[in-house]
């Protein structure tokens, strides 16, 4: 069905550049920007470009097929191809070289696979070129942390506490019932009260 078709067209090839699109990199060093391709029919003849801020080309190169190598159409002199794509990730990631802070801004992986209609997909990065990398201050995190900890600490032994309380009290009421128990079933007649034994008969009259 046509319909079919243009969906598996559609959703044959997809780039991708890993789990976040920012990358932060020390000004004068080499920084890596990641690519990879799946595609689920395959490729051949597959071009992929590298864009800066979308128009400006910095590398360019073609892969005949999955037993091949992608070959250099054009390349700037800063950029090195660093990916393969005959083992088992489609690997189109380029290394800059020496960056400065005019290099920071957008990277676009594109590709373009004839085998697919010329079916295109591309994905971006966001360079950020910086003097020096800043350390995270973990203090204040570490503080809550401990003052989370404390809370939760004392919540538990409050709820301990609590039970041997109610455990001793209870233990104490316990105790309180089987004295009455026991006071009550005691013969009274030697504290003077009547009736508390059985009248003795009179002796019968001679």
């Amino acid at each position: 069905l046509p319909g079919l078709h243009i969906f598996a067209i559609a959703f044959a090839l997809e780039v991708s550049v890993g789990k976040t699109n920012t990358v932060m990199a020390l000004n004068n060093s080499n920084v890596l920007l990641p690519c990879t391709f799946t595609t689920c029919i395959g490729f051949q003849d597959l071009v992929f470009t590298w864009y800066f801020n979308s128009t400006e080309m910095i590398y360019q190169g073609k892969i005949k097929s999955k037993a091949s190598e992608p070959t250099v159409v054009m390349s700037n002199p800063r950029v090195e191809f660093v990916g393969s794509t005959t083992g088992k990730d489609n690997n189109i990631s380029i290394v800059l070289q020496n960056v400065e802070f005019s290099d920071a801004g957008k990277y676009t992986c594109h590709v373009k696979n004839p085998k697919e209609k010329d079916a295109r997909h591309n994905a971006t990065i966001f360079l950020t070129v910086v003097q020096k990398m800043v350390e995270t201050d973990n203090t204040v995190t570490l503080i809550i942390l401990g003052v989370v900890g404390g809370l939760i600490g004392l919540l538990i032994l409050f709820m301990l506490i609590k039970r041997v309380v109610l455990f001793i009290i209870k233990k104490t009421q316990d105790g309180k019932k089987e004295c009455l128990v026991s006071s009550s079933g005691n013969d009274n007649t030697e504290n003077g009260l009547a009736g508390s034994k059985a009248e003795q008969k009179a002796p019968p009259k001679a």
